[in-house]
């Protein structure tokens, strides 16, 4: 079999990385291609530097644009190369629109998919994410899912369980993999930004639902300044660049808490350092999710709902939304919580039983 993994998103470089190096040390052949769906340094050069991961043997600078152009944009590029490349079989991790549009490109080839990260479900069809994971699971042939929940929630779509299979996620490779590096090298960002282990809180937020709309926007950053005061400690928030655009679209730039601290979009290393001092996370971001609960750091997610509600079970994660009266519940649960448990997510040895598998067929 000739396989490709196709990768488009920060996430998808971090979790597909211990893939291919186990490709690699194994010798066998792997194309990488990089749609570019994320197109900033800091959003994706720099993590190929970090995590010591080559470069792509094809980059399609898709960039960004509207689902339908990127999706569209993503399909037709894709097409092309698996046609000329001869590719038989395709990886894909987790629910972009750089997994959507591969897989549907492929599927219509009669290219093989595996799906690493199957079988999530927020159940909140508003999400453009729950689309892409839910039709790419229903044409795939390899479903790799995170945990025994999200495998069944593909065979309660009639899912054939001779294509499931639960091997963990591999975000605990990764961050296994990488955080010791980060301990020892990268624990000046905190002398960076004049802030001590535990004693400032990290947020993400992205998501067009939360961003994209003025007043939504304005509830955020209202948000922020709950934090600010109920936990008297600043607040650090590496803002995405569509996030960062939005403020200034909207003129809501002097509306940011005086406490907050806004920087740009760190590495990965620096980021795994930000998660495990920050004395809470939150975070409208799914992969932000698992690494605070890999990390054991609390999580307060601004979203109703989570595709990964193992977080929640084991008492990592609080879902609050944006109400306020929740979050502060949250805050003040959290303040003498211990967060002693087994990680949800496998024992970071998913990409060798995703290797394996692969090898079998």
């Amino acid at each position: 079999m000739r396989d490709a993994i196709i990768i488009g998103t920060r996430p998808e470089i971090i979790k597909c990385t211990p893939i291919i190096k186990i490709y690699e040390a194994k010798g066998e052949p792997l194309l990488l291609i990089h749609t570019n769906q994320h197109y900033s340094f800091n959003m994706d050069e720099i993590f190929f530097e970090e995590l010591h991961l080559r470069h792509p043997d094809f980059n399609l600078n898709v960039g960004s644009g509207s689902q339908a152009d990127q999706t569209g944009a993503i399909m037709s590029r894709i097409e092309k190369l698996l046609i000329s490349e001869k590719i038989d079989r395709i990886l894909v991790q987790g629910d972009t629109n750089t997994v959507l549009g591969s897989a549907l490109a492929a599927v219509k080839l009669g290219v093989k998919i595996g799906h690493v990260e199957a079988g999530l479900r927020s159940y909140d069809r508003t999400m453009p994410e729950e689309i892409n994971r839910v039709i790419t699971d229903h044409i795939s042939h390899y479903l790799f899912c995170p945990t025994p929940n999200a495998a069944q929630h593909a065979l309660d779509e009639g899912i054939s369980k001779d294509l499931v299979f639960v091997v963990g996620n591999t975000i605990v490779d990764a961050t296994i993999q990488n955080y010791q590096i980060a301990e020892e090298t990268k624990l000046g960002i905190l002398d960076q930004y004049n802030v001590a282990a535990g004693q400032y809180n990290l947020i993400t937020a992205h998501r067009p639902a939360n961003v994209d709309d003025p007043e939504r926007l304005g509830e955020l950053l209202g948000i922020i300044q709950l934090v600010i005061d109920r936990t008297s400690q600043p607040v650090i928030f590496p803002i995405h660049p569509r996030t960062r655009n939005k403020l200034a679209e909207f003129g809501m730039e002097e509306q940011v808490p005086s406490g907050a601290t806004l920087i740009d979009p760190v590495g990965y290393l620096d980021f795994l350092v930000l998660e495990k001092n920050a004395g809470l996370i939150f975070t409208d971001s799914g992969g932000v999710q698992e690494e605070a609960c890999i990390l054991r750091r609390p999580c307060i997610t601004l979203r109703d709902n989570t595709e990964r509600p193992e977080t929640v079970d084991v008492g990592a994660n609080l879902i609050t939304g944006y109400d306020r009266s929740k979050i502060e519940a949250a805050i003040d649960h959290f303040k003498d919580a211990v967060l002693d448990y087994e990680i949800p997510f496998g024992k970071g040895d998913t990409s060798e039983q995703i290797f394996e598998i692969l090898q079998d067929q």
